[in-house]
C-alpha cells in the first residue's frame, strides 16, 4: 500500500524513537511504497562487501539502512524546532506544506 509521506527528500528530520533518537541528518532517499526512508548518518548498518573485479578493495563497510517515517519528525527552516507538518490549499490552487509550530509555509 503507497502511503502519503509528509517527509521529502532533501528535508532535515529529527528521530523521535529508537536507538538513534534526538538525532538530526538530512533524508536521502524515501520510498513511500513501504512508507521507509533513508536518512544521512542514522541507523547505520555494518555490510561486509566482497571484492568482485580486480584491484577492487572488499571489506567490512557501515551504511545507511531505512527506517519508517513515523519515526522522525520535520525539523522547520525557519523557527528550528522539529514539528507536525500541514498541507493547505493556496487561493491559486497550489498544495504547500506547512509549519504548525509557526505557521510558515516549508
Amino acid at each position: 500500500m503507497k502511503m502519503k509521506l509528509k517527509v521529502r527528500t532533501g528535508d532535515t528530520v529529527k528521530v523521535i524513537s529508537g536507538k538513534d533518537k534526538d538525532k538530526k541528518g538530512k533524508i536521502l532517499s524515501s520510498d513511500p511504497k513501504s512508507g521507509k526512508i533513508i536518512v544521512e548518518g542514522i541507523n547505520m548498518a555494518t555490510k561486509h562487501k566482497k571484492p568482485r573485479k580486480a584491484g577492487e578493495v572488499g571489506g567490512i563497510i557501515h551504511q545507511e539502512a531505512a527506517i519508517y517515517a513515523a519515526k522522525v519528525m520535520l525539523v522547520c527552516p525557519k523557527c528550528g524546532a522539529s514539528t507536525r507538518v500541514g498541507r493547505k490549499v493556496l487561493p491559486d490552487g497550489e498544495i504547500v506544506r506547512y509549519c504548525k509550530k509557526c505557521n510558515e509555509n516549508l
